[in-house]
């Protein structure tokens, strides 16, 4: 005998199948992660501004080509869901989270740049960390998201790994090129993995094909 589901239970499963084909893992890991390991090798030519700025049309791109495999691809799948205000008002709060956790962020990158209280070699790593921690873990529970909270804990260990391989192992940049290169490819190879799955789980309906 089958046990029945509430309504709330049933629309939590079809929110999280949104992130079910692993396409927003592909986009995360492409943004700031690879931002993070190619930026770097670019700032010395273009500056810190241009170099982090050249990534806004690629990023842009990138999330065109999702949402056309989306259209075309996941949507003729799964169809279409309109949820209710319950859910709607989770991703309200998630996007006010997430803008608290932005402002503080930058508040402590301003205190860190004009060196306010002559912060140790550790400080800006454990910031940065900390900062990608919280975000991530946010993110995954007002979106129902559990990957996330491992994508998180990656990216929270990021900064002070890469600041290890720098004073130890003479890693250039601080070693953001290796960590953050490590995780975008993390991300970019689970989310290929999912989506492959997906495809296989998901076949197109026989009126469809």
């Amino acid at each position: 005998m089958s046990t029945p589901i509430s309504l709330k239970d049933a629309e939590r499963k079809v929110f999280q199948s949104t992130f079910a084909d692993g396409l927003w893992d592909v986009f995360i890991g492409c943004s700031f992660p690879l931002q993070l390991t190619i930026g770097p090798f670019l700032s010395h030519s273009m500056g810190d501004f241009w170099s982090s700025a050249v990534f806004l049309p690629f990023w842009g791109a990138v999330y065109l080509v999702i949402w056309g495999i989306r259209k075309k691809v996941v949507r003729p799948r799964i169809g279409r869901v309109e949820f209710g205000a319950a859910r709607k008002t989770r991703l309200k709060k998630f996007s006010l989270a997430l803008l608290v956790v932005n402002v503080i962020a930058f508040i402590l990158g301003i205190v860190a740049a004009l060196g306010f209280g002559r912060l140790p070699t550790a400080g800006p790593p454990i910031v940065m960390g900390l900062t990608l921690l919280i975000g991530f873990s946010a993110a995954a529970y007002f979106l129902d998201f559990p990957r996330l909270y491992v994508y998180g804990l990656l990216g929270g260990l990021a900064p002070l790994v890469g600041e290890w391989l720098y004073q130890n192992m003479g890693a250039s940049h601080h070693g953001f090129p290796i960590v953050f290169g490590t995780l975008a490819g993390v991300m970019i190879l689970t989310g290929l993995v999912t989506f492959i799955r997906f495809l296989q789980n998901n076949p197109l309906p026989a009126g469809e094909m």
